[in-house]
């Protein structure tokens, strides 16, 4: 009797270990169907974006994986290096500027919104009460400086060397009535600044990550026909890669415009 119930036990558990077994194969047969794709981003609006249209993604086999970044700078060289297989940050003067500058593989692929420009103070309350000399911050990449720059001049605060578009610098100043005094620091440390100048430019997405609506906080804002519409990135070859592409097209969709109009109410356009 003490046999036959041993026999039994072994039985039992031979069973058990290949039901287990089967179901393990199942599991991997599972992730191999599912795809990952790592896309990265500025936190506002970009990563939001991203993270609404995950669990449409997840319903297509798609796991993204929304890795943030703080500055202008990583996420382009983290894609060249293949730690990302899209990001999602920057306009395209910015991206077509560093592209150059570094000879990088890298290329527009959807464009999505864009994220008006906007000049902010804490000193003062419009533009008309700009005074002689004052301090005013804006970005020190070339990209976003000119971007400042034909803003600051669309308020008719100074005028530019003409034709020098989005490349413009302080150089190309030819009339500061005002004699304002130019400070350019990294874009990301913008909203700091406004303790210690007396303007400063600043793109809506770090506004909005420190808490400036630019619809409502803004002395002066971009008009809505600006060139720097964001997008996102990808190496150049990955084209035609399925799961990119359906990135792609969920971004694009009516859900997402609407995501966008109700969140950021004007801060941020879509412009699919």
């Amino acid at each position: 009797m003490k046999k036959l119930l041993t026999l039994i036990a072994v039985l039992c558990v031979a069973a058990l270990t290949i039901a287990g077994c089967g179901g393990s194969s199942d599991k991997k047969e599972a992730s191999k169907d599912s795809k990952t794709i790592k896309v990265g981003a500025t936190a506002v609006p970009h990563a939001e974006i991203l993270n609404f249209v995950k669990p449409e993604l997840a319903k297509q086999g798609i796991n993204l994986e929304v890795i943030e970044f703080a500055d202008y700078i990583k996420p382009n060289l983290a894609l060249a290096d293949k730690e990302l297989d899209a990001n999602y940050f920057q306009h395209i003067p910015y991206l077509e500027s560093f592209v150059k500058d570094r000879n990088l593989p890298l290329a527009s692929f959807t464009k999505v919104h864009i994220e008006p420009m906007g000049i902010y103070s804490k000193k003062l309350k419009a533009i008309g009460d700009i005074t002689n000399g004052i301090k005013i911050a804006i970005p020190n990449d070339p990209t976003n400086g000119g971007r400042a720059l034909n803003l600051l001049q669309s308020a008719k605060l100074i005028q530019l060397k003409e034709g020098v578009g989005v490349n413009g610098t302080v150089g190309d100043i030819t009339l500061n009535p005002n004699n304002l005094q130019f400070v350019e620091i990294e874009a990301a440390l913008l909203p700091r600044s406004l303790d210690d100048v007396d303007l400063s430019v600043i793109n809506a997405n770090f506004a909005m990550e420190a808490n400036l609506n630019p619809t409502t906080a803004s002395l002066f804002t971009e008009a809505g026909e600006s060139p720097y519409v964001n997008i996102v990135a990808i190496r150049k070859g990955d084209e035609n890669r399925p799961e990119l592409q359906t990135l792609s097209k969920a971004l694009n969709t009516e859900s997402v415009k609407k995501f966008i109009l109700e969140k950021y109410k004007g801060a941020v356009v879509p412009v699919f």
